[in-house]
């Protein structure tokens, strides 16, 4: 009756753990984001399961007839395509159906690209928030962005390759020119680990990227009082450099006070 949901590789498959090997083989089935790619990972495993289907486009859809094999007395394990489900992958839904129909739902941790890139991240915050992909529409992301850009946390993202440098411009212009991390292809053959300013990536990553991609930033700076001559030195200085007062406000917002900024800026723009 348990729902296993089991970590898999995010790329390496010798990073499969024991217990999910041992979970997969037990199982009485496994319901997989991505038959096909998880169909070729057991029988690199040598196990021979049926495979139920949970894609992202329609698992509400598929999830009831799954919950009914739980409920009935079957033991299964839930997998995505690759790392943890149900952290910004297909699972979720069906992790709350279950528990809210009594069936026992069980951890198997493992692999996961979040907690990877954090663990090599070197930025100094103890924490880090996970905001998985940014909304699709531009008010959302602004709005998302918004409420994070204060955190004194490590921001941690998932961004498609074709998205990955459009989206290094809207964090610097929302929280700042900040040192990040863009880990792309974690444990695979073309890993790359790539460190700077979000300015600096931005600009790295301007071409064809591709792969899967986590970013992490660093938090928010403490705030500290504010030394009015070195800020108006600062604005000056960006002003010079053809920025726009809006997006020096956003830019130098984390410590200061953003309308504060703006109307600064305004002035010395006159």
């Amino acid at each position: 009756m348990p729902l296993h949901v089991v970590a898999t590789p995010i790329g390496n498959l010798g990073d499969i753990t024991e217990r999910a090997r041992q979970v997969l083989d037990a199982c009485d089935g496994v319901i997989a984001e991505d038959t096909r790619h998880s169909g070729n990972l057991l029988k690199h495993l040598g196990i021979h399961k049926p495979l139920y289907s949970l894609p992202a486009f329609d698992e509400a859809a598929r999830v009831e007839p799954l919950v009914r094999r739980l409920v009935e007395g079957q033991s299964l394990a839930l997998v995505t395509d690759a790392g943890t489900p149900a952290i910004s992958d297909p699972g979720a839904v069906l992790v709350r159906r279950a528990l809210e129909e009594g069936v026992l739902v069980v951890p198997v941790p493992g692999a996961s690209a979040a907690v990877a890139a954090v663990s090599v991240s070197g930025f100094p915050e103890g924490r880090f928030h996970f905001a998985g992909f940014l909304p699709r529409k531009a008010s959302q992301r602004e709005e998302m962005l918004a409420e994070l850009r204060s955190l004194r946390a490590q921001l941690v993202f998932y961004e498609s390759p074709q998205r990955l440098a459009r989206t290094l411009a809207e964090l610097r212009s929302s929280l700042g020119d900040r040192p990040a991390l863009v880990a792309r292809e974690l444990t695979k053959l073309h890993e790359e680990l790539a460190r700077g300013a979000l300015s600096e990536l931005e600009r790295r990553f301007s071409g064809d990227v591709r792969g899967e991609i986590v970013i992490v930033v660093r938090g928010a700076p403490e705030p500290s009082p504010e030394d009015p001559l070195a800020l108006e030195e600062e604005v000056r200085a960006r002003l010079a450099r053809g920025e726009h007062p809006k997006d020096i406000a956003d830019a130098l917002s984390p410590g200061h006070s953003k309308r504060a900024i703006y109307q600064l800026a305004l002035k010395l723009k006159k």
